[in-house]
């Protein structure tokens, strides 16, 4: 089994880290038990230049780093434009076999716009444009709809989104083989809309930085003989050799439940929709998040779960169940990585802890009230504050549950 995240961004898109590296891509994604990673950004300069000049390809497309860590081409594309009367403004991931497909890539996309202002350029061309100029270049390169359901970006968002895969890209939709669910929403919700029964859905970071409580925060889990690009393709365009995913809390994802954030107003779609979708203070219309669009077009009901289903493990970022546990604001603390630092020493990973280590393992290291917290992660028993307009969601803890800061985990003995 494989843990992929291919939607990942370097230093040279918007609203993303300046200090991410392909070194602490590799270092991080060892640091969290990720398998392979997209390069992310593949069509900008800069960073383009950075790939090539710390990775080596190989005749099956994957790219590997002088220690042996492998990456796929990758990066994701905004396009703005109308459709249908609306305004729309979609982001696409796109994956790529090869050095000589992503020139060809870029060359085409340089015809369209420029590529050095931002990591995730923007286009004013649509969805079946697009795909037709991929497609144009190589058969091999795979467009997956990112984040579907988020209000902005959105294929399904309700900002500029649409309510079909078909009404997007029409007769192009017979290739688009993938869903990428984003982490307010998960599979469970997803299936509740039968008209997504033909897509596989996959599960990725979208990380704007290097840290491990960014990256692998949602991925995608293959079962597949050979790590060659052929092989994931397969898989994500057939469903054959997908296993699952990882995937955080909904309630965690920014855009899960409807609000404003300067209004400090948070509602549920049933509230929402009572006041027809307006804000109760400023009166202007609210962020109508991801619960709500599932419960619009959704015509299964909650405890619908598909027959084919693949499993999925729900796990909040290890960082972040440190953090909300010793009542510290900052995941990055050196007190968190302390923490973290010495369950990796022991158990090789943070997926290792998370998925597989039992409790009396995990109490060998941890205080017990953190190894009880990850094994109550696991189970689906976390309970979180929803996020909204942007905000992410917080783990809730009781004042009884949380660990005095003053206290000293095992770790620190």
């Amino acid at each position: 089994m494989l843990i992929g995240d291919f939607h990942i961004h370097g230093k040279y898109a918007r609203a993303c880290s300046t200090n991410t590296t392909i070194g602490l891509l590799e270092k991080n994604a060892r640091l969290k038990g990720i398998d392979v990673l997209g390069t992310g950004d593949m069509q900008h300069p800069l960073w383009n230049t950075e790939i090539l000049n710390n990775l080596k390809e190989d005749e099956n497309g994957i790219l590997w780093s002088k220690t042996k860590f492998p990456f796929i081409w990758q990066t994701e594309i905004s396009l703005m434009y109308s459709h249908n009367g609306r305004g729309r403004r979609i982001h696409h991931v796109v994956l790529a076999p090869s050095k000589d497909v992503v020139k060809q890539i870029i060359d085409a996309l340089l015809k369209k716009g420029r590529l050095d202002y931002d990591g995730r350029p923007i286009f004013g061309i649509n969805s079946i444009e697009f795909v037709d100029m991929m497609r144009s270049i190589s058969t091999d390169i795979e467009i997956i709809p990112g984040h579907v359901w988020t209000p902005f970006f959105g294929l399904f968002g309700s900002k500029t989104g649409f309510d079909t895969v078909e009404e997007c890209f029409e007769e192009r939709s017979k290739y688009i083989h993938a869903l990428e669910t984003g982490m307010s929403s998960d599979i469970i919700m997803n299936r509740r809309y039968s008209k997504l029964d033909k897509y596989n859905l996959v599960s990725f970071s979208d990380a704007h930085s290097s840290h491990p409580w960014r990256m692998g925060r949602e991925a995608t889990l293959f079962d597949v003989k050979n790590l060659t690009y052929k092989n994931i393709l397969n898989a994500i365009r057939t469903g054959k050799g997908l296993v699952g995913t990882i995937e955080v809390n909904p309630a965690y994802g920014k855009y899960h439940v409807d609000g404003h954030r300067n209004c400090d107003v948070k509602l549920g779609f049933e509230e929402s929709k009572r006041l027809n979708r307006i804000c109760p203070k400023c009166k202007h219309e609210l962020t109508i998040g991801v619960e709500y669009r599932i419960e619009e077009l959704a015509d299964r009901p909650k405890e619908y779960r598909h027959k084919d289903q693949p499993g999925f493990h729900m796990l909040t970022p290890l960082h972040e169940l440190i953090a909300s546990l010793y009542n510290i604001t900052n995941p990055a603390s050196k007190k968190v990585w302390g923490i973290y630092n010495a369950g990796v020493k022991k158990f090789g990973n943070e997926f290792n802890i998370a998925m597989k280590a039992d409790l009396k393992s995990l109490n060998e290291v941890f205080n017990p009230k953190l190894s009880e917290l990850i094994v109550k992660d696991r189970e689906g028993k976390t309970r979180v504050e929803p996020g909204y307009d942007g905000v992410y969601g917080k783990v809730i803890l009781s004042n009884e549950e949380r660990i005095d800061n003053k206290q000293k985990s095992l770790s620190e003995f």
